[in-house]
């Protein structure tokens, strides 16, 4: 990979999205486009974080396909990884124990009981070597 990006497999994009701490969940409403950050885990072969009531409660029940995005970067690479599959809400005691959802520690200071999963039918990720390094 000297030059150019390096399209990611799918086991490398699940290894980088397991050793990330934020990302950021991307809905669509008609012509508005709504981000949140979030911190999330990973389960399986799903993200997983927490919400509060709210806005993204709400949008994950009436427009459950999404985005999600997280990249990474240090001194000499670059990285990304999207995803996109349908978001919901988890709502039965042994779906939400079995997911792992409840390790995650939101960082928010809010109060966050309500739990999300994205299933992803697709992703793509790309690692590059940064430009502005020697």
């Amino acid at each position: 990979m000297e030059h150019g990006a390096e399209v990611l497999d799918e086991a490398a994009c699940w290894r980088l999205l397991a050793e990330a701490e934020v990302g950021r969940v991307v809905f669509v409403e008609g012509d508005d486009i709504e981000v949140f950050p979030v911190n999330f885990a990973v389960g399986g072969r799903s993200v997983l974080f927490r919400s509060a009531p709210g806005s993204k409660l709400e949008l994950v029940a009436e427009h459950p396909q999404v985005a999600f995005e997280v990249d990474r970067h240090d001194d000499e690479m670059a990285w990304s990884v999207i995803l996109w599959g349908v978001a919901e809400r988890l709502a039965f005691d042994d779906e939400i124990e079995h997911s792992g959802i409840l390790g995650l520690v939101s960082w928010s200071p809010d109060e966050k009981f309500n739990y999300v999963r994205i299933t992803p039918d697709r992703m793509s990720g790309r690692r590059f070597r940064r430009a502005d390094v020697d």
